[in-house]
């Protein structure tokens, strides 16, 4: 038999749900789709179908409105992710300095795609649209830190970095 697991928020976060909820004129409670959906990506570690339904019951909102959403935006992540998302900026003043070869270069270092996480669990590589840091390319996001102006020795750091903060007990 197939085991599921119930999606459900705590206690404790269902409160902050409804507070968020309440804080949007009667009948616009879908205007809490976007917080709503980063506590759950928080608290799940994915956007799954199940979750989307979830949130879709929370809002009362039918369940297409929460996948246009979780879909359409890139800081969503609709399968599951290594513990490091290494989110890296494909759009053109990122291209131009070498977002491209950056990309490359951590596909061949960890050995997946882009969109692929390692086996370990420990890395996903993700390519999204602009984060808003031209000035500072090629450049890449990992959880809410920004990481600007890469070289290959940067990343290697950066790859050190990370595997010893998602190794420690």
């Amino acid at each position: 038999m197939i085991e599921t697991q119930t999606i459900a928020f705590s206690p404790e976060r269902l409160a902050e749900v409804q507070t968020l909820i309440k804080s949007y004129p009667e009948g616009k409670q879908k205007s809490a789709i976007l917080p709503i959906l980063h506590l759950a990506q928080k608290d799940f570690g994915w956007i799954s179908v199940e979750v989307m339904d979830y949130v879709g019951g929370l809002l009362d909102i039918q369940h297409i409105e929460v996948y246009e959403v979780a879909s359409f935006y890139t800081m969503f992540h609709l399968s599951p992710v290594g513990k490091s998302v290494l989110e890296v900026c494909r759009t053109g003043p990122c291209m131009l300095v070498g977002s491209d070869n950056i990309v490359k270069y951590l596909e061949n270092k960890l050995n997946i795609k882009d969109g692929e996480t390692t086996p370990d669990g420990l890395f996903t590589i993700k390519t999204v649209e602009c984060l808003g840091a031209c000035g500072y390319a090629p450049m890449m996001q990992v959880g809410e830190k920004y990481h600007e102006f890469l070289t290959e020795e940067r990343i290697d750091q950066l790859l050190e970095e990370f595997t010893k903060n998602a190794t420690k007990p």
